[in-house]
Formats: structure tokens, C-alpha cells, sequence
């Protein structure tokens, strides 16, 4: 079941922007749907909050955003103030004039978007007349116990009513499109279809609900995807009213799109359904650049790092931190989805070539994965309390040690270190010293897991045996709780954290996009995902040796899992035996990358899903092609003209760390110049259908 190319895309500078036509926005209003919308719950959060400046950029006060109210978040996140349109000032006052909250105001993000905020309790006694409702349109239940799905359903009733109010207003124009996200949204695109409102619909699924609940439960997915008794899979779940509601919403929809090719053929299987349009997701890179600057910010991030890793590891600290290679992985807390064990598994095999090879380069390994904690790990407190400790005593010994010799170079004499360092001194330090002993080994963990004994990550470390003694090459430390600035252990923001890092590792198993490794791609810091994520399977698409380019792409489709994991082990083993210039060459790559991911061209997708909504919803009025992809001229980023950096196993024209390129770090490398030549050297525009088309599955398919 081979992938097919989604809709190319420019990217870098220079290159012609799409000269699709534009739509007529001053007779158009967009509104956006979602229950993450001033809400963070997933990383639907990031792609609205994200996309929402270039989509105010392009449709200005016509642009509404939907979501639900939360005291909390509306105090935080909401500037409160009056609509621009008449239109949405009598349709919220229609509904309050009915005993419904609805708020409105600018979302304080990026191009601060307004926001149309339905409170649910305060509709919530109309539950059981809207499930009656519900039923007479689409045949679905909700179970009463169900809070999540009743909440959706008060949601999806509010926005229709809202819809119905709107349309009312504005009679016939301007015409309304309303894009809806997930199936929590879904109902009101399933009620607002049935009652007829005029609204061109758009919706957009993230991950298909079954899917994710099927990869959890360790199934071969992607080599049953077709085999699959879908309704009996999602009963025994105790979920079939809610896939009913994502799958009715799927089909209701006048445009229905995906975020990746990967998520668009596991859609056809699960809902029934072709995606009209992959929507790939893209990050504001303006919020991540640093211009030149980022490999400065790299060092300093790396240093806050360091002090870290010197406090946990005390009394153990006999690796090289300038040789010391810090690794992390982060997302949610999900075992064999986000690949943890494939990546425990590597690191296990990693660890024995470093020790056979007798390698000085320590890898330090982050997992930035939150669990239900007690609270700090005491060991990683005093950890911490014993370096700041030493950091102080070393200040006093060194201003005592500088003045005396101050004093003496004043009267020209060479001092006597063994005076210039009294007993006093040697007491204090020889105490220092003492201090640091430790009669146990780091710990594996900074905090008191509450289900320590069942916990998958810390129960694969017993069963490799990774406890962080002398002898390992390789270290892992557990962080179970999002990263803070305010933390007492590690207080740096995740941006920060990144920065610091060398390489983030995602081996996924189900990522229908993935938007850890897009973030560490726009801050220049190479990464691991698989062809099985969205981000994989577009930087497989768009450039033509990812992992030249800091993109390492693990094959976990057509490989075994044992074989997957060897590779994987690959890349690591050969990105320990890059050079400091090597890394800092990749690094810069890395970062050109970012272009690609940027919603200045992302964006284009979205613009195409509203026109093909409008051409089948209000033909007479817009035409267009039923399948015409936007005007855009394909592109690979060219393998890079100069040798590739990294000493890839597989790849036997790369070069090799050699003596002679360790002594020559700080020759002088034109990142400018090798970004000039990728520029001239894209090749041939190509064209290729928007979405894959379903095919038979291959040979060869494994469950990793």
C-alpha cells in the first residue's frame, strides 16, 4: 500500500508564490471550529493558534474562531470586547435573549483573531431535547455517562444554533464557510446539514479516533488497515456512538481533508472515505527564528543542560561533558505509539557498540514524558543541592586564591602555590570532594512515580539493565512532567530545552503528523521520526536525502521490528562519530528546512479546501475544477552539493571522522554559499495528484 505525493508546495526563497485566484474575502465569512480553540488540550491547539495570523492576514474581520468557554482560560486568553459585524452581535443576542452564555472577544495570540465562546453548562439543561434531536438526524445515541460526548453534542448544537442565527441575519450574503475540527466539532456539521443551512463545510480529522485506540492496544494497524470489522472494533471500545459521530461528520462534510498522506489512507479505511485535500501542518516560523544566531543559542541552552547533568550525576561524573551527546524524546505519555520502546530498545544496542567500540562520546537521553507523579525525586534534589554547593565553594577558594596572587604579582614575586593555598582552603576543599561521594547510582528517574512497578518505561530500563553506571555510554533520565522555566531541577522552557539538544528521537508508530520533530527542524536540531508519521512521509516527498539534511527517516513499514531497530540504532551510533563541524554543518542545514513548514506556504492547502467548499456548495456563484490542486510548482530539495556530513552507516560516500578534520573545526564554512547552490540545483517541477488513492497493501508490510 505504497503512499502517493499530496500537493507540492514551494518553499525555498526565491521561488515563485502560488498565483491561484484569490477568493472574494469581503463577501465571505470564514469561522472555525474547534474544541480546542482558547483551550489547550492536544496539538490541535498549535495548529489553530499557529495558522491563525496568516488566515487574519488574509481575511481580516471577516475571521471568527468557535470554541468552548472556560472560566479559567477566557480570564487568561480572551480580551473581551464587541463584535465588528452586526450580523454576530444579533445572532449571540438571539441566543442569550434564550438563556445561553455566549461570549465573545480577541484570542491573545498572534493577530489576536476573534472568538465566539459558547458556554456548555449553561445550555446544558437542554441536553436530553438536543440527544432526541441528534438521533432524528443521524440515527447516533450517546450514552448519558459519556460526559465527553454530551459536551460535544451541547457544543455542536450551540454552533448550529449559532449558524442558523447567522445565516438568518445575512440572508444571502456574504456567503458563510465553516471549517470544522475533530469530531468533538462534529455535531454541528452534522446539524447543520441536516437543517438545510446554507454554510459551505469543511472538516478536518487529526487522527482518526479508532486508529488511535486500535495502535494503543499493540494491533498490526497498518498491515490490517483493510481487514479491519471497523463497527465491531469500535463496540468493543465502547466507543461506537462517538466514531458514529466522527464518521457522519466525515461524510456530511462538503470538503473533507487530512494532515498527512499517511492519515488520509488510514481515513479511507476507518471513515469510508477519500480526503478531497491534504492540509499539512505548519508552525509560525517567525516565532522560532534566531536569524544567524541560533547556533549561539544552541551553546548557551547546552550549558544549562550540562549544569543539570553535572548536579544528577555526582560522584558519577567521570564522562567528558564536551564529549557528552544529549538525546530527548517528548510528547504524550503513550508507550508504543510514540515508539518509547523501539527507542529503549536502540539505546540498549547503542550502549554495547559505544562500549565495545570504545568510544568517549556519553550519550545522555531524555524522556520529557508526563506521568502521575508523587512529587521530586529527593536523590535529583540533592543532586542539584551538592552542585550549587561545590559552584559556591569554588567562588570563595577562587577569590582568596586570586587575591593573594594579585598581591604577589604587585611585588613582583612568583608565588609559592604552596602558601598561596592555606590549610584552610585544603579543609574546605577536601570536604567538597567528600560531598560528592554517593554510595548509589544516578537515579533513572527525577520524580516519585506512583505506579512505579508497572510503568512501561521504567520497567523496560530494569529489563536492559540501563542504570546509569560508570560503564555505561549511555544514560537515561526520566522526566516525567512538562518542562518550566520555574522547575527547582531543570528550569528551562521546552523551546529552551530543544535548543540545547543534539537530537530528538521520535520513532513513532502512529503520528498522523507530528509536530515534535517540525519543532526541532525550524530550531535547527536534527531528528528521527518514520515513514509512518506525517511529517516522515512529507520530508520523504520533499527533500531528496532527508537525513543529509538532519532528517532521519526510520522505515517502520517495510521492515521487521527487529530490522527497524537496528536501523535506528544506525543512525544513532552514526551521528555519535560526527565531529563538532560536522554537527554544527548539519545543524545549519537542518534549519533551512524551515521554510518548508512554514504556514506562509502550508497555507495554500486551506485556501483550496475553501474553494472546492464553496464550488460544491454554492456552484452557481463560485466555479472551479472538481480535483484542480493549487497552482504550485513541485519541488525536492536537492541532495546537498558538498559532501554529506553525517557518516552514515549505509551511505559508504560519506566521510568518516579523520584526526585531520577534528584538527581543522574551525575552518570557515559558507552556509550562505551551500544554500545558494540547493536554491539553483531544485529540480524539475513535477505534478501529482492531492490525495492517495487506496491501493493494495504491499508485501512486506510489518507491524513495528
Amino acid at each position: 500500500m505504497p503512499l502517493v505525493r499530496s500537493l507540492s508546495i514551494t518553499s525555498l526563497n526565491g521561488l515563485p508564490q502560488w498565483d491561484g485566484e484569490d477568493l472574494p474575502v469581503e463577501d465571505l465569512l470564514l469561522l472555525e471550529v474547534a474544541w480546542e480553540v482558547t483551550n489547550k488540550v492536544g496539538g490541535i491547539y498549535t495548529v489553530i493558534q499557529t495558522k491563525a495570523k496568516i488566515t487574519l492576514d488574509e481575511w481580516g474581520e471577516n475571521y471568527f474562531l468557535i470554541g468552548p468557554y472556560f472560566e479559567h482560560n477566557m480570564k487568561t486568553q480572551v480580551e473581551v470586547c464587541e463584535p465588528p459585524s452586526a450580523a454576530v452581535k444579533k445572532a449571540m443576542d438571539a441566543m442569550r435573549a434564550d438563556g445561553c452564555q455566549v461570549y465573545f472577544g480577541r484570542w491573545l495570540i498572534e493577530g489576536s483573531p476573534y472568538v465566539v465562546l459558547f458556554d456548555i453548562s449553561s445550555a446544558a439543561w437542554n441536553l436530553d431535547r438536543w440527544k432526541g434531536e441528534f438521533w432524528d438526524a443521524s440515527n447516533i445515541g450517546i450514552p448519558y455517562h459519556d460526559r465527553e460526548a454530551n459536551d460535544a453534542l451541547i457544543f455542536g448544537s450551540l454552533t448550529a444554533w449559532f449558524l442558523k442565527e447567522l445565516t438568518d441575519q445575512l440572508e444571502e450574503k456574504p456567503n458563510v464557510i465553516a471549517h470544522f475540527h475533530e469530531w468533538q466539532a462534529g455535531t454541528g456539521l452534522i446539524l447543520s446539514r441536516f437543517r438545510k443551512i446554507p454554510v459551505a463545510t469543511i472538516f478536518t480529522t487529526h487522527a482518526t479516533l479508532l486508529g488511535r485506540y486500535l495502535c494503543a492496544a499493540n494491533i498490526d494497524f497498518y498491515n490490517q488497515l483493510d481487514q479491519f470489522d471497523i463497527d465491531k472494533e469500535a463496540g468493543e471500545r465502547q466507543i461506537y456512538h462517538r466514531y458514529c459521530m466522527e464518521r457522519a461528520s466525515v461524510h456530511c462534510a462538503h470538503v473533507f481533508t487530512t494532515v498527512s498522506q499517511i492519515t488520509a489512507i488510514e481515513a479511507e479505511h476507518m471513515l469510508k472515505r477519500t480526503a478531497d485535500v491534504i492540509t499539512p501542518n505548519g508552525l509560525n516560523i517567525k516565532k522560532f527564528s534566531a536569524m544567524h544566531e541560533f547556533q549561539n543559542l544552541h551553546a548557551t541552552c547546552k550549558a544549562k543542560i550540562q549544569e543539570f547533568v553535572r548536579g544528577h550525576f555526582y560522584g558519577h561524573l567521570d564522562f567528558n561533558l564536551e564529549r557528552t551527546l544529549f538525546f530527548f524524546i517528548a510528547g504524550r505519555y503513550e508507550f508504543s505509539n510514540k515508539g518509547a520502546d523501539m527507542f529503549l530498545e536502540a539505546l540498549s544496542r547503542l550502549n554495547f557498540l559505544l562500549r565495545v567500540h570504545r568510544s568517549d562520546v556519553t550519550v545522555v537521553v531524555f524522556f520529557i514524558m508526563p506521568a502521575n507523579t508523587n512529587n521530586f525525586n529527593v536523590e535529583t534534589l540533592k543532586g542539584q543541592a551538592i552542585r550549587k554547593q561545590l559552584w559556591d565553594t569554588a567562588h570563595s577558594v577562587k577569590e582568596k586564591f586570586g587575591k593573594k596572587l594579585y598581591e604577589a604579582l604587585l611585588r613582583g614575586e612568583i608565588p609559592d602555590m604552596n602558601k598561596i593555598i592555606d590549610r584552610d582552603d585544603l579543609t574546605i576543599i577536601k570536604r567538597a570532594i567528600y560531598s560528592t561521594q554517593r554510595q548509589t547510582l544516578p537515579p533513572v528517574t527525577t520524580h516519585n512515580m506512583i505506579d512505579d512497578s508497572n510503568d512501561p518505561i521504567l520497567n523496560t530500563i530494569r529489563r536492559i539493565g540501563l542504570f546509569n553506571s560508570r560503564t555505561d555510554r549511555v544514560k537515561v533520565i526520566l522526566h516525567p512532567e512538562f518542562l518550566s522555566s520555574t522547575s527547582p531541577l531543570l528550569p528551562m522552557d521546552y523551546e529552551e530545552f530543544v535548543r540545547g539538544c543534539h537530537l530528538g528521537v521520535f520513532p513513532s508508530y502512529y503520528e498522523p503528523w507530528g509536530y515534535t520533530p517540525a519543532e526541532c527542524t525550524v530550531m535547527g536540531i536534527p531528528s528521527v521520526t518514520t515513514n509512518l508519521s506525517g511529517f516522515g512521509s512529507f520530508m520523504q516527498e520533499h527533500v531528496a536525502d532527508p537525513a543529509a539534511y538532519g532528517i532521519y527517516i526510520v522505515d517502520r513499514r517495510f521492515r521487521s521490528p527487529d530490522e527497524s531497530c537496528n536501523q535506528l540504532t544506525q543512525f544513532l551510533y552514526a551521528f555519535c562519530q560526527q565531529s563538532r563541524r560536522q554537527r554544527i554543518i548539519q545543524r545549519n542545514r537542518t534549519e533551512r528546512l524551515s521554510d518548508l513548514l512554514d504556514w506562509r506556504y502550508l497555507g495554500r492547502y486551506y485556501m483550496h479546501a475553501r474553494q472546492l467548499a464553496l464550488s460544491r456548495t454554492f456552484p452557481e456563484k463560485f466555479e472551479m475544477e472538481p480535483n484542480a490542486p493549487p497552482k504550485t510548482e513541485g519541488f525536492r530539495y536537492p541532495r546537498p552539493s558538498s559532501v554529506p556530513p553525517s557518516p552514515s552507516i549505509s551511505q559508504h560516500n560519506s566521510p568518516h571522522q579523520s584526526d585531520d578534520e577534528v584538527d581543522d573545526e574551525d575552518e570557515r564554512y559558507d552556509e550562505d554559499e551551500e544554500a545558494k547552490r540547493d536554491q539553483e540545483n531544485i529540480k524539475t517541477p513535477f505534478s501529482f495528484s492531492a490525495v492517495p488513492h487506496r491501493k493494495n497493501m504491499q508485501h512486506g508490510e510489518y507491524r513495528n
